[in-house]
C-alpha cells in the first residue's frame, strides 16, 4: 500500500545532507512551508544552498532561522532584501548571494522539472545579471541563455493531501510550490489538511503524486517545531 505521510519531523528530514541545494517554496509569507523550514534548522544540515523566491523577512520565522543557525552557504532568489538577518551576513560576507529575475526563476525551476536543460529568455540581456553567460541574437533580439536549476530537497506547502502524495494548493499558495514539487530529488510537504485517497478530483490535482515522496500534516497555527520535535 502506497503512503508517504510520515510520523515525525526526524523522518520528514532524514537523509538531507551537508551542501544540499533546497528548494523552498512561498511567495513571500504566503505558501512558505514554515513548519518544514524549523524542522531543517534542527536537522541541522550545513552548507546549504537555499533556492527561494525572497530571502524572509521576520527574523524568527522562515528562511532567516536558518540563517541565524550559521546553515546557509547561498542564496538562490528574486528579492533579498527584507530580512535584516540575511542583510547582516551578507555585508559581512558569510552569505553569497545570487539574484535571479522572478519569471527567470521560476523558469529554470520548471526547466529542472521538465528536464529542460537550459533555455533562452531576453530578460537581463544587456544588464549585470547577464555578464559571463552565453547570448544569442535571435530575430534581431538579444537573449541570454539560463541553465535548469534542480534542487536536492524541496520544502512545499500545500492545502490537500491525500496518502499517494496528490497535492493541492489554495489560491496564491500555489505560486512556487508546484513547480519546485516537480524540480527536486526529494520533494517534502507540509500539507494543511490530509483527505481520503479519492477525494481529490482528478481534473483538482494540481501536483501529481509521483513527484511526492513525504508528506506530513502540520496545520498553520501547529506549535513550534521544538515542541512537536518527537
Amino acid at each position: 500500500m502506497i503512503n508517504k505521510q510520515v510520523a515525525s519531523m526526524q523522518e520528514a528530514m532524514a537523509g538531507i545532507a551537508d551542501g544540499s541545494s533546497v528548494l523552498v517554496g512561498g511567495f513571500g509569507a504566503v505558501g512558505q512551508p514554515n513548519i518544514l523550514i524549523e524542522a531543517l534548522a534542527e536537522h541541522g544540515a550545513r552548507d546549504l544552498t537555499i533556492i527561494a523566491n525572497n530571502a524572509g523577512f521576520d527574523p524568527d520565522i522562515g528562511l532567516p532561522v536558518l540563517m541565524k543557525r550559521g546553515l546557509v552557504r547561498k542564496i538562490v532568489c528574486s528579492f533579498p532584501r527584507g530580512s535584516s538577518v540575511f542583510d547582516e551576513l551578507y555585508q559581512a560576507g558569510r552569505i553569497e548571494l545570487e539574484v535571479v529575475p522572478q519569471g527567470t526563476l521560476a523558469e529554470r525551476i520548471r526547466a529542472a522539472g521538465a528536464g529542460i536543460p537550459a533555455f533562452f529568455t531576453p530578460t537581463s540581456a544587456g544588464t549585470q545579471l547577464a555578464r559571463g553567460k552565453e547570448t544569442r541574437e535571435i530575430d534581431g533580439r538579444t537573449y541570454v541563455l539560463e541553465h535548469a536549476l534542480p534542487g536536492d530537497v524541496a520544502l512545499v506547502e500545500a492545502w490537500n493531501a491525500d496518502r499517494w502524495g496528490n497535492l493541492t494548493y489554495r489560491g496564491s499558495g500555489r505560486n512556487f510550490n508546484a513547480v519546485m514539487a516537480m524540480a527536486a530529488k526529494c520533494t517534502i510537504v507540509q500539507a494543511q489538511h490530509i483527505v481520503e485517497l479519492g477525494a481529490i478530483e482528478p481534473d483538482d490535482v494540481m501536483t501529481p503524486s509521483i513527484f511526492v515522496d513525504r508528506v506530513i500534516h502540520r496545520p498553520c497555527g501547529d506549535p513550534p517545531i521544538a515542541a512537536i520535535a518527537s
